[in-house]
C-alpha cells in the first residue's frame, strides 16, 4: 500500500496525543489514516472513477427530467435564496449552501435507483457519496477563488497542504476513497439484518472524506466520523413492504447532508466520542449491532471502484439479471408463436438471498418506489412489453402500473432462494448476482431454465463501459446539447481542471 507523508501542521499537541494514545476506536483510526495518507495511483481506478462520476451526474440529470416528485424537494429552503460562492446544483440555476446542496445532489443521483451499486453482506450505492463530495468541493473552490480576489484575506493554502488543489484529480481521489470506505464496510457487515438502512455507510464515508476536503486535521476528522456513527440512523422501513415509499429516494441525500454537517461541526472544535463503537454499555456495537464488531475483508485500497457494478437497466440491482433472463424468454416465446399473457401457466424464479429479502413482493404495489423494488413486477412488465423495463414504466402514469395483466402474471410466479446463487453472490472472488427463470406453459410443456449470472453493468461483462458511456450520454442529452455534452466528457479527463470549472458545465440558467 502506497502512502504519502502527512503534511498536517495544524494538529495541536493535545490532538497528537489523542491520535497516538489509541483512545479512538480502531475502526475510526483506520478510516482516517486511509483517507489522509493512502495515495491513489492506480490508472484503472482513476479511469473507472471518471465513468462513475459522469454516470452519477447523468442519473441526476435524468431525475430532473423524469421525476416531479424529486424536483419538488430540491432548491433553497427559502425560495429565491442565493448563497454567494455557493454550490451550483447541476442541471439547475440554484446556488446553495453545501448542506442543502449535498441533500439535493445526493437525492437527484439516487432518486430513480439508476446509479451504481455494490454488493456484499450489505447492498449499497457508492455514488450516493458524490452528493456530499461535489457540493463541498465546489463550494470550497468557489469560496477560495473569491477570497484570493480580495486583498488581505486568507487563501486556500492552509487547506491545500492537506489535499492539494481542488481540481478534478482531487475530486476523483475523494470519490475513490468514499467508494472504498462504504464498499469495504459493506462486504462483511449487514446493517439491514439489524434493521438499519445502508445509507449509514454513505454518512460515515462522506464524513471522513469531506473532512479531508475541508482541510480538517486527522483528530478533527476522527471526531467527525465518531459523530457520524453517534448520529441517529434511519430504519429500513421505507425500503420494505408494506411501508416502501419515496423516502428511499432521498435517504442518500439526507446522509450526504448529515455528513457535511458533522464535518462542519468538527471544524468548529466539537470534540468526538472516541469509543462510540466499543463502549460496553452505550456503544454502537452493543446498542445497534447486536454486540457484533465490524469486519473488513481486506485493507482499504482502491478495489471497490474497480469492482462496482453500473446500472445499465433501470431496475433494482439484484433483479437486473432476471430482467435479462425475462427478455430471453420473450424472444423464445415469440419464436414459438406464443406470448406470456395467454400461454404461460407458471414461472419459477430462482434468486439470491438479498433479492429474496429486498424485492420479492406479493400483493398490491402502492407507488413507483414500491414497483421499482418488486422483482415480479419487473419480470411481468418485460414479458408483456417484450422489451427492457424503463424508468417511466414504474411511474404512476405508466399504463403498466394499472394493467391487470401485470398482476395476473405476478400471481403465477414462485420465487425461491437458491443456495448456490446466494453462495456465489457473497463469494468475494466471484461476486455474481444470478437469477434464473423457468416457464411452464399452459400446454404442460416446461421450457428450459434461463440463467443469467452476471448482469449487464457487472465489471466482469466486457461490454459494460461501452454501454455505460452510451447511457451517460443519453441522460446528459436530456439537459444539454451535444456540444455541451462533448465538453463534459472531455473535462472529466482533465486532472488539473478546477472543480468549479467542471461544475459550471452543468449550470442551467433556468430552474
Amino acid at each position: 500500500m502506497s502512502t504519502r507523508v502527512p503534511q498536517d501542521t495544524k494538529i495541536s499537541a493535545r490532538q497528537e496525543n489523542v491520535l497516538d494514545s489509541g483512545a479512538y476506536d480502531q475502526v475510526l483510526i483506520e478510516i482516517t489514516t486511509y483517507v489522509f495518507h493512502y495515495k491513489i495511483d492506480n490508472l484503472l481506478a482513476k479511469k473507472r472513477a471518471r465513468f462513475a462520476l459522469l454516470d452519477a451526474l447523468g442519473c441526476a440529470i435524468e431525475t430532473l427530467h423524469t421525476s416531479s416528485e424529486c424536483t419538488n424537494i430540491i432548491g433553497p429552503v427559502v425560495p429565491g435564496t442565493i448563497v454567494p460562492h455557493g454550490f451550483r446544483l447541476p442541471g439547475t440555476g440554484y446556488e446553495l449552501d453545501p448542506l442543502k446542496g449535498a441533500f439535493d445532489l445526493g437525492t437527484m443521483i439516487r432518486y430513480l435507483d439508476h446509479n451504481d451499486a455494490f454488493g456484499g453482506a450489505e447492498w449499497g450505492h457508492p455514488s450516493d457519496n458524490i452528493g456530499a463530495l461535489l457540493s463541498v468541493a465546489d463550494w470550497l473552490a468557489r469560496s477560495s477563488a473569491a477570497a484570493r480576489e480580495q486583498p488581505a484575506t486568507s487563501s486556500d493554502s492552509e487547506f491545500s497542504q492537506q489535499r492539494g488543489p481542488l481540481n478534478m484529480d482531487c475530486l476523483l481521489t475523494a470519490l475513490i476513497k468514499a467508494y472504498e470506505i462504504q464498499g469495504g464496510l459493506q462486504q462483511l457487515n449487514s446493517f439491514n439484518a439489524v434493521g438499519l438502512d445502508h445509507t449509514i455507510l454513505v454518512k460515515v464515508a462522506s464524513t471522513a472524506v469531506v473532512s479531508w476536503l475541508m482541510g480538517l486535521s486527522e483528530a478533527q476528522a476522527m471526531a467527525a466520523v465518531s459523530h457520524a456513527f453517534q448520529d441517529g440512523h434511519p430504519l429500513r422501513t421505507f425500503r420494505q413492504s408494506p411501508n416502501t415509499g419515496p423516502r428511499k429516494g432521498w435517504a442518500a441525500g439526507d446522509a450526504c447532508m448529515r455528513a457535511v454537517q458533522m464535518a462542519l461541526l468538527a471544524s468548529k472544535g466539537q470534540p468526538g466520542a472516541p469509543t462510540v463503537l466499543t463502549d460496553p454499555k452505550w456503544g454502537f456495537y452493543r446498542r445497534l449491532f447486536q454486540g457484533k464488531k465490524f469486519e473488513l475483508q481486506r485493507p482499504y485500497s482502491d478495489r471497490v471502484i474497480q469492482e462496482v457494478g453500473f446500472k445499465l437497466v433501470p431496475a433494482e440491482g439484484h433483479g437486473i439479471s432476471a430482467v435479462e433472463a425475462a427478455l430471453q424468454i420473450v424472444q423464445t416465446l415469440k419464436a414459438k408463436g406464443l406470448n406470456a399473457e395467454k400461454d404461460v401457466a407458471r414461472l419459477l424464479i430462482r434468486t439470491q438471498a438479498p433479492a429474496y429479502t429486498i424485492i420479492n413482493k406479493t400483493g398490491p404495489l402502492k407507488n413507483a418506489a414500491d414497483r421499482d423494488h418488486c422483482l415480479q413486477y419487473m419480470i411481468a412488465v418485460v414479458l408483456l412489453k417484450g422489451a427492457i423495463i424503463e424508468t417511466v414504466d414504474y411511474m404512476e402514469d405508466s399504463p403498466w402500473a394499472v394493467d391487470p395483466r401485470v398482476d395476473c402474471l405476478r400471481a403465477k410466479m414462485e420465487v425461491v432462494n437458491d443456495k448456490t446463487f446466494t453462495r456465489d453472490y457473497y463469494d468475494g472472488n466471484k461476486r455474481s448476482c444470478s437469477n434464473a427463470i423457468q416457464v411452464f406453459l399452459e400446454n404442460g410443456h416446461a421450457m428450459d431454465d434461463v440463467v443469467v449470472e452476471y448482469p449487464i453493468g457487472h465489471p466482469d461483462r466486457a461490454e459494460t463501459l461501452e454501454h455505460l458511456q452510451k447511457k451517460t450520454r443519453r441522460n446528459l442529452e436530456l439537459g444539454f446539447d451535444d456540444e455541451r455534452v462533448d465538453k463534459i466528457f472531455k473535462a472529466v479527463g482533465k486532472d488539473d481542471l478546477p472543480v468549479q470549472a467542471f461544475v459550471d458545465l452543468f449550470v442551467q440558467t433556468k430552474n
